[in-house]
């Protein structure tokens, strides 16, 4: 306003540079003092302009200001406002609690798969040595339902408990149970006699990091190469294997059965069907090419980074985790 006002006054009336700068500023802040020369007909039209938009700019600009300094808002909570915006506009995401070892190990694998999510972590020391942008993570302890509903728990499709202690995974997890029926619950465990309770309470998942990392090192022995080979493949940044799950419905617009040969997988996107799960929930691994699909049914796909992202384009998956 302050630029646009000189330039008018400068080209409009002719006035000099001082003389314009000081009209501007008189008619902007409304004060009124004397013209420095009187105006003609192309300059009342201007200043009339002038006053109506610098009314409402300036009027606005103060009303901002004030409201940040008497309000006892600090730039802290206005950033707290606008995550809290941005978690309240999420849906179908996913809420990983506790960002240590295996939570960050989680973490990482969502950013591949490109999937929405926020994290709940209770030391801001945590927060504040991470990486990830601050927005990525909500304050809080997991166990409280308060900090849940802050997550968007009612909205989120899957919740990964990643806590040190199983005392507060399964706390965690009977609250997420309660808070939200049809949602998907993955929960770590240290000890083996939390597994039942874990599932009790209604983890839909429950994972034992050490007893998975003591298989893995056992397999190394018994079968080197052949783990040494998966490990590769997992890991082997664009070239490392991916497992996706396509259901019937993704495939399908309408109820009319087909085999999995018919399906032509692997001449459309590259990928192999090495599973098969029935409606009622049995799975078959490498399935016959005969064997039909129907309503309700998934099949299970491994393929390369390249392979698995012309599967999702193709049927329209939102990366979905498997």
């Amino acid at each position: 306003m302050l630029i646009i006002g000189v330039l008018g006054f400068k080209f409009v009336q002719g006035l000099s540079w001082v003389d314009a700068i000081y009209m501007t500023v008189i008619t902007i802040s409304t004060v009124g003092y004397r013209e420095v020369e009187l105006p003609n007909d192309q300059t009342k039209i201007f200043i009339v302009l002038l006053l109506l938009f610098s009314v409402v700019i300036v009027g606005y600009a103060v009303s901002v200001i004030t409201e940040y300094l008497i309000s006892r808002s600090s730039l802290k909570d206005m950033r707290e406002k606008r995550k809290q915006k941005h978690i309240d506009a999420m849906e179908n995401h996913i809420i990983v609690c506790g960002y240590g070892r295996n939570g960050r190990q989680a973490v990482e694998r969502l950013i591949d798969y490109h999937r929405e999510f926020i994290i709940i972590e209770k030391s801001q020391e945590v927060i504040d040595d991470c990486a990830l942008d601050s927005n990525l993570f909500l304050r809080g302890n997991a166990n409280e339902d308060e900090v849940l509903m802050k997550a968007g728990i009612n909205r989120a499709s899957t919740l990964i408990t990643a806590l040190p202690d199983d005392a507060d995974n399964l706390f965690t997890v009977l609250s997420a149970r309660q808070l939200n029926k049809s949602l998907k619950i993955i929960s770590r465990a240290s000890e083996e006699t939390s597994y039942k309770k874990l599932k009790l309470a209604g983890a839909d998942n429950v994972i034992l990091p050490d007893k998975i990392g003591g298989e893995h090192m056992a397999s190394l022995i018994v079968s080197p190469d052949l783990i040494e080979f998966w490990d590769n493949l997992s890991y082997g940044g664009d070239q490392g294997v991916n497992l996706e799950q396509v259901s019937f419905e993704q495939m399908f617009d309408d109820n009319g059965d087909c085999s999995i040969i018919d399906l032509n997988l692997r001449q459309k996107t590259g990928c192999t069907i090495i599973g098969y799960k029935s409606p009622d929930g049995n799975y078959t691994v490498n399935p016959d090419p005969k064997m039909m699909l129907t309503a309700g049914s998934k099949i299970i796909v491994v393929g390369n980074t390249q392979q698995i992202s012309n599967l999702q384009k193709v049927y329209r998956i939102n990366n979905e985790v498997t």
